[in-house]
């Protein structure tokens, strides 16, 4: 180090008696970095390009396959093309440093043949599927998957080439392809595509953000178990048919974005990588270390630079070869932490510097981000993690890890724990105020009032909590139902106060915009295999005679408003007025007031506000009809601030309001007067 402070430390001095322990963590990932790129002239992203080494490869005269497989004996490609029968002209020959190499004739492979590895070691061997496989197919009767050659006669071809993600603010669908489907089944990328990709586009969004891409024999583990980390998903489609509905999307300006998991993999040895070349340690820990204690899964080891290689390489590859505009990396919390973060309980600042941190993992994380931003600098990482590291979406050179965006993972459990504990008459406006502000403020986050998280089986959506089963009767766009009256405006006024207090981007899990009703679960032995909770019901928001898209509509328009500022997420945020007792909450973003009475009976007249003078117009109201609101207030109509002396000098004056109990509203300061 130059002896220079980092300015994570600047902007932080309570972290400066940790400094050394800061700087010695980018320290190590600098020195990893120079360890295994050994040249001044190979460059990280160089580095990650195993993917085109490794794997089968379509030559001018043939095919070549290379793996790596460290502790293997004897290595035989097995198929389709000879019957899966171990045979010499499909045997790998060891090259060096553990790799394992075979070329073949053109007409030894086809477009869509089957195969798998046939491994040896001392004292047994196992069929596997390789480690840098691009596709992997499950047969349909025996359930056993296979690795498939694929190489079309016409590949996609993009079409559009110069994409940027918006991030102005960016704002997130979260999604499932295969629960995208109304009908009860797996639905696919070219549904997705065509039916649900024009809807998130004309709701506002700007990125959609998909989940379990990476190949994962067991469905119902939301694809957070994968087996083969380069294959997207088959259940889905194929590999063309994904690349066009990113390409759809950015023709839309929808930056698409991947769930990422390597965090860990699942333990499966037939499908995954468990015990690849017969030794349990070549991709993850051989000690305590290699089982998730929570996850049932298996946990690399980042301390080995061929891990690194494969890891980073994927990075690398789901960037170039599907053009995904970057990742959210899921389970970082696990990954900082030789415990995992399980039974941690982070109070101050030395329980992120005990050194009970992996700093492998942490190279790792470092080194992804700065490999992603060097292969797309436009490129978005967000962090999945809970246990609140600092300077995790701080850049690399002020001594961060170099994510853009980290998740407010508070938020969420935040209003789970008011819905669940807290009458309504006790709900605190200065603490949503301090939940929904409360952040580094060197740190841009995701702002999310639920995720996919909050929708499992065993758990409540936002809206089920609310309404319950009174869903089920009373959605009847003419039925008055106080129980479901009371949940449709809380719904829109939990979303205003969550999306519009963001410092960086928004999320919505697929469906929840509108209250999607109950719960996600899986098909799965205890269900009885079905799909009825892994689908999206899309004829209930557009059903007109239905109260769904009363608030799929607020939604849509939510948005608009949170847009018509030009870098929304990056203005102040100015608190106006708070008030526990009335329930009160007001504040300012640029040129846009807004008012929230979480009151649930009482609504006030003439409620005064001091803001900058000018002449008002209503934005945004949830209590509007066309929102299935009262429609309480009269919307056409302009408020002027009413002049006071005594704040003359700072050119403000009173907004007087009727606020009716359980709404928001919006102003906007059109600056005439």
């Amino acid at each position: 180090m130059s002896g220079e402070t980092l300015k994570l430390i600047q902007n932080d001095p309570w972290l400066e008696p940790y400094g050394s322990a800061i700087e010695g963590r980018r320290d190590f990932a600098v020195e990893k970095e120079k360890e295994f790129i050994q040249s001044d002239i190979l460059s990280l992203s160089e580095f990650s390009s195993g993917y085109l080494y490794f794997g089968l490869h379509r030559r001018d005269n043939g095919w070549c396959f290379r793996e790596w497989a460290p502790n293997a004996t004897a290595i035989y490609m097995i198929g389709t093309f000879n019957n899966w029968q171990k045979n010499e002209s499909y045997r790998l020959t060891k090259i060096e440093s553990g790799n394992w190499e075979i070329q073949l004739p053109e007409d030894a492979l086809h477009h869509n043949d089957l195969y798998k590895l046939l491994v040896e070691w001392n004292g047994g061997c196992g069929e596997r599927i390789p480690a840098w496989c691009r596709r992997v197919v499950q047969d349909e009767h025996t359930k056993i998957f296979s690795a498939q050659v694929w190489h079309p006669e016409n590949p996609y071809k993009f079409k559009n080439n110069d994409f940027k993600p918006e991030r102005s603010p960016l704002l997130i669908y979260e999604c499932h392809i295969g629960m995208s489907s109304q009908e009860e089944k797996t639905g696919a990328y070219e549904e997705f595509r065509k039916n649900i990709l024009p809807r998130i586009a004309y709701d506002g969004y700007n990125a959609i953000q998909i989940m379990a891409i990476q190949e994962h024999p067991y469905y119902g583990s939301f694809g957070y178990h994968v087996s083969s980390f380069f294959a997207a998903s088959s259940r889905f489609g194929t590999p063309d048919e994904l690349k066009c509905l990113i390409d759809d999307a950015h023709g839309m300006g929808i930056a698409v974005i991947m769930d990422i998991v390597h965090s860990h993999a699942v333990k499966n040895e037939a499908e995954g990588l468990g015990r690849f070349d017969g030794t349990v340690y070549q991709y993850f820990h051989a000690n305590v270390r290699r089982e998730h204690p929570a996850w049932d899964s298996l946990c690399f080891d980042y301390g080995k630079n061929e891990v690194l290689h494969f890891l980073l390489s994927n990075c690398k590859f789901w960037l170039e070869e599907y053009r995904f505009d970057g990742f959210r990396f899921d389970g970082v919390t696990s990954m900082l932490y030789y415990s995992h973060g399980l039974g941690e309980n982070f109070t101050n600042y030395g329980d992120y510097y005990n050194g009970r941190q992996d700093g492998d993992a942490i190279a790792y994380l470092t080194l992804a981000n700065k490999l992603i931003h060097e292969v797309n600098p436009h490129a978005v990482t967000i962090a999945e993690e809970v246990s609140g590291m600092p300077g995790l979406a701080s850049k690399f050179e002020d001594g961060g890890y170099g994510f853009d965006y980290r998740m407010a993972m508070n938020i969420p459990d935040f209003w789970i724990k008011t819905l669940k504990e807290k009458r309504d008459e006790d709900w605190s406006p200065s603490a949503i105020w301090w939940e929904t502000t409360n952040r580094r403020k060197d740190e841009n986050t995701i702002s999310y009032a639920e995720s996919h998280d909050q929708a499992l089986v065993g758990d409540k959506t936002i809206i089920f909590r609310l309404m319950d089963a009174d869903m089920y009767w009373h959605m009847q766009a003419d039925d008055h139902n106080f129980n479901v009256e009371r949940g449709m405006a809380l719904h829109k006024m939990i979303r205003l106060v969550t999306a519009s207090t963001i410092n960086g981007g928004y999320l919505n899990f697929m469906g929840n915009e509108f209250g999607h009703p109950e719960w996600i679960d899986f098909p799965r032995e205890g269900n009885g295999w079905s799909y009825k909770y892994a689908r999206r019901q899309w004829n209930l928001f557009d059903d007109p005679n239905l109260k769904y898209h009363f608030l799929g509509n607020f939604d849509r328009e939510m948005l608009k408003v949170i847009c018509s500022v030009k870098n929304f997420q990056a203005t102040a945020i100015q608190k106006v007025w708070d008030n526990d007792k009335d329930q009160i909450l007001a504040y300012m973003r640029n040129d846009l007031v807004f008012v929230f009475n979480f009151n649930p009976v009482k609504s006030f007249t003439g409620y005064g506000f001091l803001v900058p003078e000018g002449k008002y117009k209503v934005a945004l109201n949830t209590d509007d009809k066309r929102f299935g609101g009262n429609g309480l207030n009269d919307d056409s109509v302009d408020y002027f601030t009413q002049y006071d002396k005594l704040y003359e000098k700072d050119n403000k004056g009173w907004l007087k309001l009727y606020l009716p109990a359980r709404s928001a509203i919006v102003l906007k300061n059109i600056n005439d007067r």
